[in-house]
């Protein structure tokens, strides 16, 4: 198990600058999973701490060693990629038991390794087989068992998952995270999908225009998000911020509707224009509160998802069981002053 520190990393190709003054500790046997949509940075980001990519400037550490020179062997990180990275003529055996052969490995050893690591990842039914002849889940199992049977300080994901069917994609969380658990190597997970790494993560960093919007536990991301786009981009369904004014009497304005300010938040100054935001889950329909109308109805199994129209204004209520309300529907909502989200209008940064 490894350390890893990154020190104001950044990357441009040319002139275009794909990450900005990336900080971050990872503590030894962590799973930190790299967060954002497409675009922001995060593969890039991994490939600078795998050797892949060389920084424009920063310095990467692992176990307080300056690593920026070294190669991903001489680093000992192994990489499980998107696209499993498989060689389509050898056997699932040999695929496993490549690295070792590189290596110069006996041959009993590296026999013994390979069937270690199938029979741990309920891969020794199909040694014998080609790539070809195995389901996608079976394929991400071979390129995870490749990059174990290394026994690397560090494993990297690369968005594993991506090329899976829905119901695929959750055993194969289910799978990861018990590896994780069972062997306690330091990793770090590339995602797109949010779900995902609030199912895996001890940790999840929020990228966003090649910068850490935010670093923290699922649950302190979700109910403390730093900024605005990270109360939007976790979350499901989806927050929308909606702009305000604070007013006298702590009271927030919203066109003709007027919510009461948290007492946390009685410093603000009377005019300072902020945006708020609230989940779903506090939004309690009733036959009190504030007037809206239904927007739009959406069954998801446990709870269903109703859009309300509030003066304009749009919000989500889930609401437990299975709810049958036509759209245009007259309705009345209450909410929790202390579970509003208020971000500064300005810098976007929870106040």
């Amino acid at each position: 198990m490894s350390q890893i520190a990154l020190r104001r990393v950044s990357k441009s190709f040319g002139s275009v600058a794909v990450c900005r003054d990336i900080d971050l500790d990872i503590a030894a046997g962590e799973f930190v999973t790299l967060l954002g949509s497409s675009g922001c940075g995060k593969t890039t980001t991994l490939n600078m701490i795998a050797g892949l990519e060389d920084c424009s400037q920063g310095d990467i550490l692992m176990d307080g060693r300056r690593v920026n020179a070294l190669s991903p062997v001489e680093r000992d990180v192994a990489m499980v990629f998107q696209n499993y990275a498989l060689y389509p003529h050898m056997t699932v055996a040999d695929n496993i038991g490549f690295t070792l052969r590189m290596r110069r490995l006996g041959r009993e050893d590296i026999r013994r390794r390979v069937e270690a690591v199938a029979a741990s990842l309920e891969l020794s039914h199909v040694l014998a087989r080609l790539p070809s002849q195995l389901s996608g889940g079976q394929q991400q199992r071979v390129a995870i068992g490749r990059a174990l049977v290394r026994e690397p300080r560090i494993f990297l994901f690369d968005e594993p998952f991506s090329n899976l069917d829905a119901s695929l994609r959750v055993r194969m969380r289910a799978e990861v995270k018990e590896l994780h658990q069972r062997l306690g190597v330091t990793s770090i997970f590339v995602t797109h999908d949010q779900e995902e790494a609030m199912s895996i993560s001890d940790r999840i960093a929020v990228m966003h225009q090649g910068r850490v919007e935010q670093m923290g536990t699922p649950q302190d991301i979700y109910a403390r998000p730093a900024t605005r786009y990270v109360a939007r981009f976790i979350g499901n369904p989806q927050v929308e911020p909606v702009t305000g004014v604070i007013e006298a009497g702590m009271v927030i304005r919203l066109g003709a509707i007027g919510l009461p300010l948290p007492s946390r938040h009685a410093h603000l100054p009377v005019g300072h224009k902020v945006d708020i935001a609230i989940r779903p889950e506090h939004v309690r329909l009733g036959e009190q509160g504030i007037p809206a109308s239904v927007r739009l109805v959406q069954p998801v199994g446990p709870t269903t998802h109703v859009t309300l129209d509030c003066g304009g204004h749009l919000l989500v209520a889930s609401v437990p069981g299975f709810l049958q309300v036509a759209p245009g529907t007259a309705v009345r909502f209450e909410l929790d002053p202390d579970q509003l989200l208020i971000f500064d209008h300005e810098t976007g940064r929870r106040l």
